[in-house]
């Protein structure tokens, strides 16, 4: 496969607000529905008055990026929960998508003392549905896979446990699974699979029909005392058969990589480095040939929230905690 990269291009970011309404966070999941960028969930453990118990379930919305609407409110404070269907429990780092009309939640993490393998999705992002009550998926236990849609399915990929949050055998995944319904997963060979297998949830997007994965890792766990960073590049056009475009990118190696698609470019923005976390910014249009966008103004961060919105990049959020909205444009 050839694609023309086009290219180094000036951009500039614009610092939006520090006061958006919802409070920081990390882990969160970033939809654009319905013409407006959603927020869902999140974790934050040094703020006890609106975070009871490190994660939420609330959701938020704006169309301009500094008005933000709270859509639903967090329920996640006390019993019962998701055992009674009547809402799922405070998640981050799950999987979400946007797939037949709806926002999807596929999964979660293990930080309840257990591995959330629930699936809800919503069409207004008030009112959720628990589409699998009753019928755990086949995948389970696992948390930061990979979630993505393509040829009209939702996938699931890789992941791993983590046993010193949730009682499971230490494994790290390297399967592929996908559903139509969010009930019935059927289990999908890769004849030519990325190597190594990995995890972190974020870092994978989809660009020219094809699906890319950008760097990750894995988390360090009982049995695997480290964690583990990449750099290299690969893309599948059908999710099966992957290709390898670079196995060390000039960006530094990271997991929790914040990566969005954008003027019709690939974007990596910041992550967790093996040294520090990063606010480095890079693009490419064919996944070999990277640019740095120079003096980023944003703190360092990883798993952060970003979006193509408006004819802008948006990122908000992270590890850093706090609430600030930022967006970068042509320059």
């Amino acid at each position: 496969m050839n694609l023309q990269d086009l290219g180094q291009t000036d951009y500039r970011w614009t610092h939006v607000t520090d006061e958006p309404g919802f409070r920081g966070r990390d882990g969160v999941g970033a939809l654009v529905f319905n013409d407006r960028m959603v927020l869902i969930g999140g974790w934050n453990p040094i703020d006890p008055e609106y975070y009871p118990r490190h994660c939420v379930n609330d959701v938020w919305s704006s169309n301009d990026g500094t008005h933000w609407q709270m859509d639903k409110e967090n329920t996640f404070r006390s019993p019962p929960l998701v055992e009674d269907g009547k809402d799922w429990e405070g998640t981050h780092t799950a999987g979400y998508v946007v797939y037949r009309d709806k926002m999807w939640i596929i999964g979660g993490d293990p930080l309840q003392g257990h591995y959330q393998c629930d699936v809800w999705n919503s069409s207004d992002g008030k009112n959720w549905k628990f589409v699998n009550r009753g019928q755990p998926p086949p995948w389970h236990p696992r948390c930061l896979h990979y979630t993505f849609v393509h040829d009209d399915k939702i996938w699931i990929l890789g992941g791993q446990t983590l046993p010193q949050f949730a009682p499971a055998e230490d494994i790290i995944y390297h399967d592929l699974w996908n559903t139509e319904d969010g009930v019935n997963w059927e289990p999908v060979e890769m004849p030519q699979p990325f190597l190594p297998p990995r995890a972190m949830y974020c870092g994978i997007v989809s660009f020219h029909d094809r699906i890319w994965l950008l760097g990750g890792g894995t988390y360090e766990t009982p049995e695997n005392l480290q964690y583990v960073y990449y750099n290299d590049v690969w893309s599948s056009g059908d999710a099966l058969h992957w290709e390898r475009h670079t196995e060390e990118a000039p960006w530094r190696p990271r997991v929790y990589v914040n990566v969005a698609v954008f003027d019709d470019r690939m974007w990596v923005l910041g992550g967790q480095t093996p040294e520090a976390n990063s606010n480095d910014v890079w693009y490419s249009s064919d996944g070999v040939n990277w640019y740095e966008v120079p003096e980023t103004p944003w703190a360092d961060r990883h798993a952060a929230s970003t979006f193509d919105y408006q004819g802008a990049l948006w990122l908000m959020c992270g590890s850093h905690l706090k609430p600030d909205v930022w967006k970068l444009e042509r320059a």
